[in-house]
């Protein structure tokens, strides 16, 4: 009874955190309406936060200027935020938050890479279920025959499977840096969403691709300050939780971001549930679950 009391509080704050990120398109589809487009806005809310940390721990800044590995964390961390902001704002965001969610096909890759861990067996089954939950989600709709290709069909798709490999990497990268602080490796992930964000947006509105940043008011900076909020917030209740329950817990707890995303989309009108997603979405997730299996049965083995 204890050891389950003991669990509520972390298990809270991953689901405040999977909460966040799969309700995170709504307000970003607000502030482009507002006339901030996401790459600017990611740039803005992430500055903010990373102000907000430097702040509370300034030696974080002195982690992250020492370590190269930490910058490669906030260059794919920021690769992440800015892909996934930008596709969730612009696309399906079933289709985008699922694309995105085929991490376990590339961290198994990218473990064996840069971990030199053993593509197991089950390991490519995982990869196996990701790439064919791929393929149901991305195969044309109403599309035969040979001519068509499961492929990325427009920019958010794309940016759906570019977030997700960047965000397989940044975990890679982050458990190749577990003994770092906290602190500098959640200033590495902020960081870079300036980093990245903001100098893509900058190229992009430089050559009239994208909208400046709009003269300031009250409504999108408002807008930018909560959400910073929000997300710094989000960010240290994932160490917390993640800091105090089995990896496989919290993994599983995560995973509800995209039952928020779904429902809050389909609700919302900002996502078709067709049976084509349903299934493949299915795959995928099954995917995700059987990346447990090996730090749920290594945990049994040591209890017993």
């Amino acid at each position: 009874m204890i050891r389950d009391s003991a669990r509520a509080l972390p298990t809270l704050a991953l689901v405040f955190n999977a909460l966040t990120w799969g309700l995170s398109w709504w307000p970003l589809r607000h502030l482009e309406a507002l006339g901030l487009h996401p790459l600017w806005a990611t740039a803005l809310v992430f500055g903010v936060a990373s102000l907000g940390i430097g702040l509370v721990q300034p030696k974080a800044w002195q982690q992250l200027a020492v370590s190269p590995t930490l910058w490669l964390v906030m260059l794919a961390a920021g690769a992440t935020n800015a892909a996934f902001n930008w596709a969730v704002t612009e696309g399906d965001v079933v289709r985008v938050v699922l694309l995105f969610y085929l991490m376990p096909l590339w961290a198994a890759l990218l473990a064996c890479w840069i971990l030199k861990e053993p593509l197991t067996l089950l390991a490519l089954v995982r990869v196996a279920l990701a790439l064919g939950g791929a393929a149901v989600v991305l195969w044309p709709h109403g599309a035969v025959g040979v001519g068509a290709l499961p492929l990325p069909s427009s920019l958010p798709d794309v940016l759906g499977l570019a977030g997700g490999f960047c965000f397989a990497l940044n975990n890679v990268l982050l458990r190749k840096e577990s003994q770092r602080s906290g602190t500098s490796r959640a200033l590495a992930m902020f960081v870079g969403g300036v980093v990245v964000a903001g100098a893509t947006a900058a190229v992009l509105t430089a050559s009239a691709k994208i909208a400046p940043v709009p003269a300031v008011a009250w409504p999108w900076l408002a807008g930018v300050l909560g959400l910073s909020l929000v997300f710094l917030s989000s960010n240290f209740a994932l160490q917390y939780g993640a800091a105090r329950l089995p990896a496989n817990v919290a993994a599983i707890i995560m995973l509800s971001e995209v039952l928020f995303a779904t429902l809050s989309a389909v609700w919302l009108g900002a996502a078709e549930l067709r049976p084509q997603v349903f299934w493949g979405g299915a795959l995928i997730m099954l995917a995700a679950a059987l990346s447990l299996l090996p730090e749920r049965c290594e945990s049994t083995l040591k209890e017993s």
